[in-house]
């Protein structure tokens, strides 16, 4: 790609700092790191820019970016410095890495900022609750001794194998991969005849016979000479914003590890259809993505063996999980047809290859195991998440709510089953919202707003204390208070709603401004400041109306199924995904994030399809079980459905227009419904008499 003269001649060149989408323009020859400080981007750096601590690493991303209106090279920084040299000569700089520190901008770029350079990283909360998961791994180790080659008894190195292992483990095996019989003789010359062979039977136990064949034969797919003991299982849990992995002991089922990392595929949109977006205009666009996150994947893998001093090609098992676009995409399958109407899959079923197949650089003859997609919208996380919960084995009816960018949504019982998705968006995460943020040290995570005076009060992960107790201010010095994060956004709105700041449709109480500093006038609407610091946190007229539009399109969902379902309400709600467990149910319920139901049935299970992406993992009989399950629900495309609109409109409304909630009330002391006009009066709304 030839580079602007044009532009290589101005004077000044517009920046574009991702994943915050943060830009400016700069003269020539500042350098990135005061450019992302001017901007307040969150780059790292403790050493005064000496190129000494190489915590402001960034990476310049190539290419043509039409929403930008720009074209990024690395020839348009400045060339690889002396300092940057040194600095990888001696700490090692990760490939296509420069320091900003000593990178200069000589013309438009697009600048990456890895998660690890970031000053405020995000907290990667995905938990796992783990329930009693059967033990019934598809990889087993055995030790054999192994006959020596003999004159009188000409067989192969490879039908002694199959010998001892029928003879000393009564394990009868016919297949052996490739890559073990090119090396097999060196394994068992320098074994002395004492071998470790992992053998693979993806056959789910007390299968009928007739159909063994579609999950093949038992293989031998590693061999190790002498005694070796690490067998490795890695379950990957790929969200659109976060990737959750969990590193288990295929030999007794314990989590050995765990870790999570940004999704790097933000960097080509927030949400799940600008990534599709991003495919439809840009040729070859998916194989960016597909690039993106399976590298994130192996860094990941790296990252959670490396805590336990284990080494990548001890992975023998690897199964993954997540919405049918993240799944398209790590399979490498182009999505353009999810993002359209009939949402058509290229494929739903489950996927077994080897993890090489994919770009997994763990053992060579580690095995990929993808759980099965639900529908177009309902993906393999869905199904995870039903494996882990087994709704389809429960008397009472189950709403399961996995709450992300895009909420997914199964109703029912041991009887009936339906599934759904709701188009949430990211403003629970924090985008969309003027002062919001992932959670990270420094955001505002928990608030109260005082009924009488309209004060607030609230807490900031990475510090123990409210604001309104000593020593707050010198606690948080260090992280600072930069933003709300998703489950204090809940929060906010629900204590601006019940002390009367708010009315059910959203809308700021004028008349407020007299009676607190907090409620301030911006042109025709209102904010309400939560803190004033270095950065005013505020929540304004246009954040409530996006929280709005997202809970209204998670209840509208629940509400099509249950309608579906011809049930008036649930037995029992479960908040599954990062989100779903950390904000307080309470406030779920009073936004009307959920169906009203008794506080003690609703709770929150965390990943709750990382757990059953370890159950299928650990447990081959439930991937059969998951996958016969699949084909018994009934998928609900709320696209299509003329009612959801109408349950969408009424559950705009806080907690819901229509829909009586007697639960809450017993929670809560709801305000009186009133409704605030332009001039900022108050008048009672009317209401109709009951019949």
């Amino acid at each position: 790609m030839a580079i602007d003269k044009m532009a290589m001649d101005t004077k000044e060149s517009q920046i574009v700092f991702l994943p915050s989408g943060k830009r400016g323009v700069f003269a020539n020859g500042t350098t990135i790191l005061s450019a992302a400080r001017s901007l307040g981007v969150d780059l790292d750096s403790v050493c005064g820019g000496r190129g000494i601590c190489g915590r402001c690493q960034i990476e310049i991303t190539q290419g043509q970016f039409a929403k930008f209106g720009i074209s990024s090279l690395t020839a348009n920084a400045s060339a690889f410095s002396k300092v940057e040299q040194r600095y990888k000569d001696k700490r090692n700089l990760k490939p296509n890495r420069r320091l900003g520190c000593s990178t200069k901008i000589l013309n438009d770029l697009v600048i990456d900022v890895p998660s690890e350079s970031q000053l405020h990283r995000q907290i990667i909360r995905k938990e796992l609750t783990l329930r009693d998961i059967n033990l019934a791994v598809a990889t087993r180790l055995y030790m054999l001794e192994v006959e020596k080659p003999d004159m009188n008894n000409p067989s192969s190195h490879i039908e002694r194998i199959y010998k001892a292992l029928y003879e000393q483990w009564d394990v009868t095996v016919h297949h052996c991969d490739l890559h073990i019989m090119q090396n097999i003789s060196d394994v068992l010359i320098k074994g002395k005849g004492n071998i470790t062979v992992a053998v693979n039977d993806p056959c789910p136990d007390n299968l009928p016979r007739e159909n063994h064949s579609k999950y093949g034969p038992k293989t031998i797919i590693a061999a190790w000479s002498d005694y070796h003991e690490s067998a490795y299982g890695l379950a990957i849990d790929i969200g659109s914003t976060t990737i959750a992995a969990h590193l288990c002991d295929l030999s007794n089922g314990n989590i050995l590890s765990s870790g999570g990392i940004m999704n790097p595929q933000i960097r080509f949109g927030e949400d799940l259809m600008s990534r599709v977006s991003f495919v439809m205009m840009n040729e070859g666009g998916e194989k960016e993505l597909t690039e993106a996150v399976r590298s994130a994947v192996n860094q990941l893998a790296i990252d959670i063996t490396h805590k336990i001093g284990g080494d990548v090609n001890n992975i023998l098992e690897v199964c993954i999980v997540g919405n049918p676009i993240m799944h398209h995409l790590f399979l490498g399958i182009n999505p353009v047809e999810l993002g359209v109407a009939p949402f058509a899959m290229t494929t739903g079923l489950e996927v077994n290859c080897l993890a090489r197949d994919v770009d997994l650089h763990f053992n060579t003859g580690a095995r990929f195991f993808a759980l099965p997609c639900i529908a177009g919208h309902v993906g393999a996380d869905a199904a995870a998440a039903t494996l882990c919960e087994v709704p389809y084995k429960s008397d009472e009816v189950r709403l399961i709510v996995d709450i992300g960018t895009n909420a997914e949504i199964i109703l029912g019982n041991k009887t009936k089953l339906l599934a759904a998705s709701s188009p949430t968006g990211p403003a629970f995460e924090g985008a969309q919202i003027s002062c919001g943020q992932r959670a990270a040290a420094g955001a505002i995570e928990r608030i109260r707003i005082d009924k009488d005076t309209l004060e607030a009060r609230f807490k900031v992960i990475g510090c123990d204390l409210w604001s309104d107790e000593e020593g707050f201010e010198e606690e948080v010095s260090t992280v600072g208070v930069t933003g709300i994060c998703g489950s204090a956004i809940i929060e906010v709105i629900g204590e601006m709603f019940l002390a009367g700041i708010i009315n059910e449709d959203g809308l700021m109480n004028a008349s407020y401004i007299d009676k607190t500093w907090r409620i301030v006038q911006e042109e025709r609407t209102y904010n309400y400041i939560v803190y004033q610091g270095k950065q005013e946190i505020v929540v304004k007229q246009s954040d409530i109306r996006a929280i709005q539009l997202a809970k209204a399109a998670l209840y509208a969902g629940a509400k099509l199924l249950m309608d579906k379902m011809g049930v008036p309400k649930v037995d029992s709600i479960t908040l599954a995904g990062a989100f779903g467990s950390h904000i307080d149910k309470k406030y779920a319920m009073l936004l009307g994030l959920i169906p009203d139901c008794a506080e003690d049935a609703v709770r929150a299970v965390g990943n709750a399809a990382g757990t059953g992406a370890v159950t299928a993992l650990l447990d081959k009989n439930s991937r059969y079980e998951i996958t016969e399950i699949i084909h018994t629900i009934e998928k609900i495309e709320t696209a299509v459905e003329a009612d959801f609109q109408t349950y969408f409109i009424d559950a705009m409304s806080i907690p819901n227009k229509k829909d009586e909630t007697p639960h809450l009330k017993e929670i809560f002391t709801l305000p009186e419904k009133e409704a605030f006009s332009s001039e900022g009066t108050v008048h009672k709304a009317r209401r109709r008499k009951k019949r």
